[in-house]
């Protein structure tokens, strides 16, 4: 059975689809235009009833929010194509902690910049510069964080790329190179060279070959 994955086009969905191509999952897409009001469609809603992008449907289950499908397809194919959870248990743990900063105290910064920088514009709604100012200096506390921790493991949950690190992909690509703030990535050493690691694997290069940058 094929999985399909709803809103490819958009920065969560693209944290799923990276997922499926390192797990060597054969997937399709459905587009959603978030701009159109068509995740408000009353179909679409009985699938996600936040009317939110990703959505998978695999056969007859379905699930939404991107980190609980990048964790089920991780676990339910472990054995096949890249491991992203670790051969302990203890690296399991590290890796699902890791996850945790990135939703807690790295993305929502992050998707303040995003939508302030990049949407607000497009909307034709004001900026607000104390946001923007705030959200930068919460995020470079948090990478100041990962600086310290890259300086001794190659990749958050140790020596090897997981779903911690695969999770950070499309809003980071948005820090990296459309919103004019890849000095907070360049300007820490051991940030900068895990960027480089993990945006050219080959998984991440198909996806934006495929779908395009993150929108």
């Amino acid at each position: 059975m094929v999985v399909k994955v709803y809103g490819p086009f958009y920065a969560s969905p693209k944290r799923v689809l990276v997922c499926l191509v390192e797990k060597e999952i054969e997937f399709e897409t459905s587009p959603i235009d978030l701009f159109k009001g068509e995740h408000k469609d009353p179909e679409f809603l009985k699938l996600q009833p936040f009317g939110q992008v990703p959505v998978i449907q695999d056969g007859d289950y379905t699930l939404y929010e991107s980190r609980a499908i990048i964790r089920y397809y991780a676990e339910k194919y472990k054995s096949q194509g890249t491991d992203l959870l670790g051969k302990t248990i203890e690296e399991r743990g590290l890796v699902e902690q890791w996850l945790e900063v990135e939703a807690s105290n790295y993305h929502p910064p992050l998707d303040n910049l995003v939508i302030q920088i990049l949407f607000a514009p497009e909307l034709g709604l004001p900026l607000d510069p104390k946001i923007i100012q705030e959200s930068e200096e919460k995020l470079a506390k948090v990478l100041d964080v990962y600086e310290e921790r890259l300086s001794k493991s190659k990749y958050l949950a140790g020596d090897f790329f997981s779903l911690a690190d695969l999770s950070h992909l499309p809003f980071t690509y948005y820090l990296a190179n459309s919103m004019e703030k890849e000095y907070m990535i360049k300007d820490r050493k051991h940030v900068s060279a895990w960027w480089d690691d993990i945006s050219n694997r080959p998984s991440w290069k198909k996806v934006l070959q495929q779908f395009g940058a993150p929108f």
